[in-house]
């Protein structure tokens, strides 16, 4: 998704308005003892403890990036993103968790095939992120007509850096799911730490001055 889109960007988060708003009649009739059969993933409570385990270590991984980036001497190689920006990053944190912590597991198979799966999704959420690559739809052609688009690999330190931090991002909110501090294996905690990581993020472009404008 352009980041400077500002229709998609407001398409984007509502789509995960109306996420959470599925979430919460799943939450709410479960609570009412009449749960939905077919209720999305992870829509079970959690303590006020896990919040906070959850999002303190998204911010102890965000404090490790933002050093990171220092010392390797990458941290002026950020892209610029628009203001309106921020409504699409902090959609994701429960958009790309309903996904990937959601359904993109493998459960009740066994702890050798939950845990590969974690690893093996982390990496493809980590992959997908536009570090190592970049996309470029050809001129009047739609996005979608990746046939007609440019790809081009970037195999940098700041790439591989931000690559790597990804997966390990991917990796604690799978954590925070199915470890044993998450008995009912509520994905809300996801969701709150993978929001505040990236409106984290936000706040950290816009000190650095890659914040350009509204939209």
């Amino acid at each position: 998704m352009s980041s400077d889109d500002p229709i998609m960007i407001l398409l984007y988060a509502g789509i995960a308005i109306y996420l959470l708003k599925l979430y919460r009649d799943d939450y709410r009739a479960a609570l009412g003892g009449q749960p939905n059969p077919k209720a999305l993933p992870g829509a079970t409570s959690a303590s006020r403890g896990l919040f906070l385990l959850a999002c303190g270590g998204a911010l102890i991984i965000l404090g490790i990036e933002t050093a990171g980036e220092i010392a390797l001497g990458v941290a002026g190689e950020q892209s610029d993103i628009v203001a309106l920006y921020l409504l699409a990053i902090v959609a994701a944190g429960a958009i790309e968790e309903v996904v990937f912590r959601g359904y993109l597991v493998v459960e009740n198979r066994g702890r050798a095939a939950l845990i590969g799966s974690c690893l093996g999704f982390s990496l493809l959420f980590a992959l997908i992120h536009p570090f190592l690559w970049t996309y470029t739809a050809a001129d009047g052609a739609p996005v979608w007509q990746f046939w007609q688009a440019d790809l081009e690999l970037h195999f940098t330190l700041k790439a591989a850096f931000s690559t790597a931090i990804v997966f390990g991002n991917s990796l604690w909110f799978y954590a925070v799911r199915f470890g044993p501090w998450n008995p009912r294996r509520s994905i809300f905690p996801c969701m709150a730490a993978h929001a505040l990581s990236n409106a984290g993020v936000f706040l950290i472009k816009l000190a650095q001055g890659h914040v350009t404008g509204l939209y």
